[in-house]
């Protein structure tokens, strides 16, 4: 396959001068402030000027967070004052602040609590994304600590003290998960350097710590951009597009990566697409998201929410481009829904001479659409395996959610390569006349992990749910051949427009069912809580089927078996119908 001629028009220098732009006139784009308002105009004014006439900026609500300084120190077996900055809905602390024993929880997961008493004392967690810092708090608090001091990752020699947030709900609350999923601790970051000291007095006898947060949490009008792009209209799929999102809110200071350089790159795409508008059998949407740092999601989750009917009956895929071309990576990764990964891999094998990585996507990011069933991506430089092993995984750069992260960390080089990945991405999903997605590699995952829970899901009927799996998986490879063959019919001109439109309809109706089964727990109509242990694993619903087998029998086991029961149905319901759906659009391809 040759590569599209779009992929050298497309230019890094353009992107530079709007990352520049942005992180001198518009630093601390913070959602719910003036800057994060002028962002949106910003995004609006650019997308506009290339061409981009349905480009509007839409007001919402959103609970965000304005997080200041936090004051903390070690009071015994010695004092110590140490920076500390107070992470984004941390619960704010009385005058008195809060005293405490501090232990060391280590990644601050379920498991990093065996033999250890939280309760009534403070926590000393990695600020990592295993688990995130959402779920470390929402752990934290379940275990019975009063507090959280998350160290930075980097190297041990990072002074970078870092930001964030922890709030589990994804987006605005409801009345029901207010009450369970919002933050029940206060929570500060510290530098990465201290952190280890704390870790090392911690080994020796008992340390006693204090803080105070300093923070504001409530209700502020936010701003997010959305620019369409229709395709031509002659086009027989013009309704449908492609997505392309990432947030253009930030952190105080350039946050150059993060993610400046993430909306440069969708307004350069933008020019280059609108050129080639005519060519385009489906559209592109651009959605510039805000409250992704301080809201966890509230843009996109409320854009989601509020265009239902389109994203679901249109949409087919999702990029998001999020903190592209920083400096140090010397490898690819992309996470994406298995479907997709097909598409995407043979294209990063064609452009790219590195190592190229990939893992299933989970609900991090502005990942906002798993509900609707629309299959998601990113792709980006990465670090070695060794280089993250010596970092505590910080897989986003030292300086990533700290002052640090400044116009330096962009590498130009880089970004040519990212932006011309993200054009060829996205010239194949615009203009490919059968939707190049393959659902064997869904059906192979989906068994691999029923085959995990073979003896604990006896006692729930998970081996008719197998059955159904291989069933589909059969369906899946039928499909996957019949879609591959009408893509090739295309090329040498023989293709059919009634088999494509028909293709491409089941395509979608298959991604609608399999990617809430794939990548949620609630469901199709909610949003799992941010870092949410279940949903970071295959068929989320089924994760509690680990507990059962170590149940006996009694009130709580057969609480969590009529739950898991239900559960095993969804999953069957979810393969049946999807063979169903591919049974019928092959019987009326023949």
């Amino acid at each position: 396959m040759s590569d599209p001629a779009i992929l050298n028009e497309v230019s890094a220098d353009r992107i530079r001068h709007h990352i520049e732009k942005i992180v001198r006139e518009i630093p601390h784009r913070a959602a719910g402030s003036a800057n994060g308002k002028r962002m949106a105009e910003y995004s609006r004014d650019a997308m506009k000027e290339n061409g981009l006439a349905d480009t509007v900026i839409h007001e919402l609500p959103a609970i965000v967070s304005f997080p200041e300084h936090a004051e903390f120190r070690v009071e015994a077996p010695s004092e110590i004052s140490i920076q500390a900055n107070t992470l984004g809905h941390s619960l704010k602390t009385t005058d008195d602040g809060i005293r405490a024993e501090i232990i060391d929880v280590g990644g601050g997961a379920f498991s990093d609590y065996a033999g250890k008493d939280a309760r009534g004392k403070i926590i000393l967690t990695e600020l990592s994304y295993s688990p995130a810092r959402h779920e470390k708090q929402r752990i934290a608090g379940m275990k019975g600590a009063i507090g959280a001091v998350m160290m930075n990752w980097g190297q041990p020699e990072n002074e970078a003290v870092p930001f964030g947030s922890v709030k589990p709900v994804w987006g605005n609350p409801t009345p029901e998960n207010a009450k369970t999923e919002m933050p029940t601790i206060p929570c500060i970051g510290i530098a990465r350097t201290v952190g280890l000291k704390l870790r090392e007095m911690a080994k020796k006898g008992p340390v006693s710590v204090w803080f105070r947060t300093h923070v504001v949490n409530g209700w502020r009008p936010v701003q997010i951009t959305i620019a369409r792009m229709p395709p031509a209209s002659t086009s027989l799929e013009k309704d449908d597009f492609v997505l392309v999102g990432g947030h253009q809110d930030s952190w105080p200071g350039e946050a150059a990566t993060d993610n400046a350089a993430g909306n440069a790159c969708k307004m350069e795409l933008a020019r280059v697409f609108m050129k080639h508008r005519d060519k385009l059998r489906r559209g592109l949407t651009f959605g510039f998201w805000t409250a992704h740092e301080t809201g966890t999601m509230a843009g996109s989750a409320w854009y989601a929410d509020r265009n239902w009917d389109d994203l679901r009956n249109h949409c087919v895929a999702y990029l998001q481009i999020d903190q592209p071309a920083f400096i140090g990576t010397t490898e690819w990764a992309t996470h994406s829904n298995a479907e997709l990964k097909t598409f995407h891999t043979e294209i990063e094998t064609r452009l790219l001479s590195k190592k190229i990585k990939w893992k299933r996507s989970v609900k991090s990011g502005d990942s906002s659409f798993f509900g609707l069933g629309i299959p998601m991506f990113a792709g980006q430089g990465a670090f070695t395996d060794a280089e993250l092993k010596a970092t505590a995984n910080a897989t986003l750069g030292w300086w990533h959610h700290s002052i640090e992260n400044r116009l330096d960390k962009m590498d130009w080089a880089l970004m040519q390569e990212h932006i011309r990945m993200y054009a060829a991405y996205l010239w194949e999903l615009t203009t490919a006349p059968v939707l190049p997605f393959r659902f064997t590699p869904v059906a192979e995952q989906v068994i691999a992990r029923l085959e995990e829970f073979m003896e604990p899901g006896r006692s729930v009927g998970l081996d008719g749910a197998q059955a159904s799996a291989h069933k589909f998986a059969a369906a899946a490879a039928s499909i996957d051949k019949a879609a591959a063959a009408e893509a090739e019919r295309f090329k040498s001109g023989r293709g059919s427009e009634q088999a494509a439109v028909l293709l491409n309809g089941a395509i979608k109706r298959l991604s609608r069912i399999l990617v809430p089964l794939q990548s949620t727990a609630i469901g199709t109509y909610g949003h799992d809580p941010y870092g949410y242990t279940p949903q970071t694993t295959m068929i989320p619903c089924l994760y509690d089927l680990g507990e059962l087998s170590g149940l006996a029998d009694g009130e709580q086991r057969w609480m969590l078996e009529t739950k898991l029961v239900r559960a095993r149905n969804r999953v069957a319901d979810a393969l049946q119908d999807s063979t169903a759906i591919i049974d019928d659009a092959l019987a009326q391809l023949k």
